[in-house]
């Protein structure tokens, strides 16, 4: 698998512009709304590092979150993707209750590793309910390393 050229290119600049890049992975999986959270290995908290879609008032919900709590920090805890067909149905307890107010369904998180060290998260997600294919899953799952690459 590859990464799409325009990714690729965001991530070979010398200074990372963070929310291109997660624009950039927005539109690539054809979705309006993602996250892009950076792990304190210190306080193991992810801190947002870039953000679109995002009501406002939900901002101080997810500016920090930690790990083991919702999408981002589950994916974080489990060191692997975690997708949601329709988040705005989900009883499993994965999606925390504020998270349904970003009237998102079709949800996918997933973490950023490189060689078994968690560096943070990424996120998509769309406005309908969506199975995020295998493939799509690896390609995030890619992206993420790319990404813990330039963090090292």
């Amino acid at each position: 698998m590859s990464l799409p050229e325009n990714i690729a290119t965001l991530l070979q600049s010398e200074e990372i512009n963070w929310q291109n890049l997660l624009e950039a992975t927005i539109s690539h999986f054809d979705c309006t709304t993602g996250t892009l959270h950076f792990l304190d290995p210190k306080t193991q908290l992810l801190h947002l590092k870039a953000s679109k879609g995002i009501p406002g008032f939900l901002m101080p919900k997810v500016s920090t979150i930690p790990v083991g709590k919702g999408m981002a920090g589950i994916a974080a805890e489990r060191k692997e993707a975690v997708e949601m067909c329709n988040l705005q149905t989900d009883a499993s307890g994965v999606a925390r209750p504020a998270a349904k107010e970003t009237k998102v369904e079709g949800s996918l998180a997933a973490p950023l590793l490189l060689d078994g060290v968690l560096y943070g998260t990424i996120g998509v997600a769309k406005p309908v309910a969506y199975d995020f294919s295998e493939s799509e899953i690896a390609a995030l799952m890619e992206i993420g390393t790319e990404i813990s690459k330039r963090l090292v």
